[in-house]
């Protein structure tokens, strides 16, 4: 790779932030990809037409999303920039109702958009540095479209290390993922063995149906260690995916769908009980049953001690932490159904709003929620940079940081940096997050310069996740669908949000015995007030006054 392309910044940037993106497990809630790719949210649009029409979604709810993604796709380059933009956004600028010529033509444009459309972004990078979009949306705009494509997030982080190892340039970058775009899915063969097999006689007819002798034979024909290995019979599908984890993906729902209906079982009730790994042939290594967590993580239960104080009356934030705990490696449906039921649980009261307008009922939930989380974001981001703050010899600033107390100063210490240096006055040399620290710092270093637009961004970006998860919550139970478009990329961005705004409700009710709904008020004030005449700081949104 030549000299010039080594030396690439913008190149690094993206492949950093997609290796954030990409890291099914390890990357902070506040690193994470918060939103769905255009092509998908256009599809779940016209989606919701459908369960408008059936009652399933109210038409306040389709109208808040269509003008939402209205607004949201002006600046999204692989739209085109004459005649399919324009059609598109005509479109999208009235209702949609399901029948009508109008969502036949939104289908059929659905169709144009999808072709291309990495294509058309590869061409928007192609040009001076100066003229770029910001690399941040580029990594958010292809990582997003890669993954509703169906790509595995395993495969994806295994493409993204590849290309910065090659010191791939932008144009490296744009192609290659256009190139990923264009390959069709392909066949897998994909076994599923289990240890115990009740009622076997019901599954020894199946043509998919493998005994222990067969199962251990079809692991030695494709290269796969057997010792260990204890089968009592198995399946072998065949499924059609991008790559050997989307296959092991589906053959892991295929399993689900098996173990729910053990559980009607009058004997060996449950009692369908797989081996720990699914093999794929093709893939050299077998790949855990067990899918990577979802990234709802509420750390305060363990950084406050609070994991096993469970005797006593039973509280309300107890209620939410059972119905949410499907959200990290359960079934996608109870999943979805329990993250929202722990928001609404806490963000909803009597008196909201009734009627059917855009904040009324129960949606009014996902926005109390996001103003939580956006108000918990730059301290969280501003905490971890301090953290990283390792130069090759100790400075100034990280002395300081080392005699902090607690995760506020520090937090203040590092905004103040920011404020005055840029994103160069924190120094992550020595952080081995130091390519993911560096764009994390320009997006603090813009939000310290001035922090109300890019907090009305992030939280609107929150908004979204939370009502998307509301929907595909009201589809899964009203419509009793488990097969929506968006059912996975809604989970897929919502948990590590659900999980940090949990976070936030457990620790002010622990702290300060503070309702939720009290914290999302204080949030939504604070959004209002930040870096003005009350002198509120980035720091301290959440604190009380």
């Amino acid at each position: 790779m030549s000299t010039a392309a080594a030396s690439d910044p913008y190149a690094r940037h993206v492949l950093a932030r997609m290796s954030d993106f990409f890291t099914d497990e390890g990357t902070p809630w506040a690193r994470r990809l918060w939103d769905i790719g255009s092509v998908l949210a256009l599809e779940e649009l016209w989606e919701a037409g459908h369960w408008q029409a059936h009652g399933v979604l109210y038409p306040a709810a389709c109208e808040w999303q269509r003008n939402e993604l209205n607004a949201l796709i002006g600046p999204d380059r692989g739209l085109g920039d004459r005649d399919l933009r324009r059609e598109l956004t005509g479109l999208l600028k009235n209702p949609l109702p399901d029948p009508s010529p109008e969502r036949r033509r939104l289908k059929e444009i659905i169709g144009h958009v999808r072709g291309g459309y990495l294509e058309r972004w590869a061409a928007a990078v192609s040009v001076p540095v100066g003229e770029r979009v910001k690399p941040e949306r580029y990594s958010r705009t292809v990582a997003s479209h890669l993954l509703d494509l169906g790509y595995s997030a395993s495969h994806l982080k295994a493409w993204a290390e590849d290309l910065y190892d090659a010191r791939a340039t932008t144009a490296d970058i744009a192609d290659s993922a256009a190139e990923l775009a264009r390959t069709p899915a392909r066949p897998f063969e994909v076994l599923v063995a289990l240890a115990k097999v009740p009622q076997r006689q019901l599954a020894e007819p199946l043509e998919h149906w493998y005994d222990k002798g067969k199962v251990i034979a079809w692991l030695r024909e494709h290269g796969h260690e057997t010792a260990g290995v204890r089968p009592g019979g198995g399946f072998v599908y065949r499924f059609t995916a991008l790559d050997p984890y989307s296959a092991a993906e589906q053959a892991r729902q295929m399993l689900e769908r098996m173990t729910a209906r053990s559980q009607f079982l009058r004997r060996a009730r449950g009692g369908v009980e797989p081996l720990p790994h699914i093999w794929v042939a093709g893939h050299p290594q077998p790949i855990p049953l067990d899918p990577p967590a979802r990234g709802a993580d509420v750390l305060t239960l363990v950084h406050e001690g609070h994991l096993y104080q469970v005797a006593g009356t039973r509280s309300r934030i107890d209620d939410a932490l059972e119905l949410a705990a499907a959200v990290n490696r359960g079934p996608i449906a109870p999943a979805v159904a329990g993250a929202w039921a722990a928001v609404e649980s806490l963000l909803t009261h009597p008196d909201d709003p009734k009627g059917e307008n855009e904040r009324s009922g129960k949606a009014v939930a996902a926005d109390r929620m996001a103003a939580i989380i956006a108000c918990s974001w730059p301290r969280a981001e501003l905490t971890a940079l301090a953290h990283h703050h390792k130069p090759r010899t100790k400075d100034d600033l990280a002395r300081r940081i080392a005699a902090c107390t607690t995760n506020q100063e520090r937090a203040r210490l590092a905004a103040d940096a920011l404020h005055s240096g840029g994103a160069t006055a924190l120094d992550f040399t020595g952080a081995v997050t130091k390519y993911s620290d560096r764009p994390a710092a320009q997006r603090m270093a813009d939000l310290v310069t001035d922090p109300r637009p890019v907090l009305g961004d992030v939280a609107g970006a929150f908004r979204i996740a939370l009502r998307r998860l509301y929907r595909t919550r009201n589809i899964i139970l009203h419509g009793g669908a488990t097969q929506g478009v968006a059912l996975e990329a809604s989970l897929r961005t919502a948990a590590p949000l659900v999980g940090a705004g949990l976070d936030r409700i457990v620790h002010a009710a622990y702290a300060e015995s503070l309702d939720p709904l009290d914290l999302a008020a204080r949030a939504e004030v604070a959004l209002k007030l930040v870096n003005g005449e009350t002198g509120l700081s980035v720091v301290d949104l959440l604190e009380p006054v």
